[in-house]
């Protein structure tokens, strides 16, 4: 037999690297082996199948080496139980961190929202109001009394026209109740032609009188300067003609009926008049209160 410690065989297909690789890794085991049959074994092996062998020889080195390493990690845990603890916590988060890092999913990260600013926002949309038209007040029609302190409807007419011609002008009251009870005691309330006139009767009128040429329910004449005899027949222009001359009396307003109706018309009974201020009152009192 051939003595195995004296053979080295070195094959000609292995490089010189693999050759030093495998002599080094093959003395290292055969120095470790406890047993001289095991070593011959080896030798005997390797020199058969140099390739198998250098690949039994590179897997046995790994596992010694993983075998070392756990050995060193266990009597590290077993020397120290609270170092052991944080080194592996310390791999596991390492390990974690490595696995996020080399990890293709991703949690998209929530778009912040943004904050509504006074520029970007909409400016807030009024609300109409709605408007009530406001309804113009319509004119009240001036109401017909009925005919107060005896007078016939005629003669409640003309009282009607005196004392609405004259609270157009805006006269005071007082002043309409002294127009109404000198008409009452010039004409009685009728606007009268004349006799003596021919002209006057071809206007409406609503009878004769026989006093010059004195027409109207004021008997104004005029050939004194009161006007036309058309324009005298005209109830509305007859009071305007007599408020206005009244509104010069000065004082008027303090003095009594009969003295201002007197100043204004110069008639030859002076004291005639105030015997109508009653019923005068009446007449304006219910013509003027339906109107207001």
């Amino acid at each position: 037999m051939r003595d195995d410690d004296k053979i080295h065989y070195r094959p000609a297909s292995t490089s010189a690297d693999d050759r030093k690789a495998d002599g080094s890794s093959s003395d290292q085991m055969i120095a470790e082996g406890e047993r001289p049959g095991l070593r011959r074994k080896l030798r005997h092996s390797l020199t058969r199948r140099p390739g198998r062998a250098t690949i039994a020889l590179a897997s046995a080195a790994a596992c010694c080496l993983g075998l070392v390493t756990v050995v060193e990690l266990r009597s590290a845990d077993e020397a120290s139980p609270t170092g052991s603890s944080a080194a592996n916590a310390e791999l596991l988060q390492r390990a974690e961190q490595e696995s996020a890092s080399r990890g293709l999913a991703r949690t998209p990260s929530a778009a912040p929202t943004p904050s509504p600013s006074a520029s970007t926002a909409p400016a807030p949309t009024p609300t109409p109001k709605k408007t009530t038209p406001t309804k113009k007040p319509t004119p009240r029609k001036p109401v017909d009394p009925a005919p107060v302190a005896g007078l016939t409807v005629a003669q409640m007419n003309n009282a009607k026209k005196i004392v609405r011609t004259g609270h157009a002008m805006g006269v005071p009251r007082r002043a309409l109740v002294i127009a109404v009870a000198t008409a009452m005691q010039e004409s009685n309330l009728y606007n009268l032609a004349s006799g003596v006139l021919p002209e006057s009767q071809n206007h409406p009128n609503q009878g004769l009188g026989w006093d010059h040429d004195s027409v109207g329910l004021f008997q104004q004449r005029a050939s004194m300067g009161w006007g036309t005899v058309a324009q005298l027949m005209d109830p509305a222009y007859a009071t305007r003609k007599f408020l206005t001359t009244l509104l010069t009396v000065p004082g008027w307003q303090q003095m009594r009926l009969t003295d201002a109706a007197q100043a204004v018309q110069v008639s030859g009974f002076p004291e005639a008049y105030a015997q109508h201020e009653p019923r005068a009152t009446v007449i304006v009192n219910a013509i003027v209160a339906p109107a207001t």
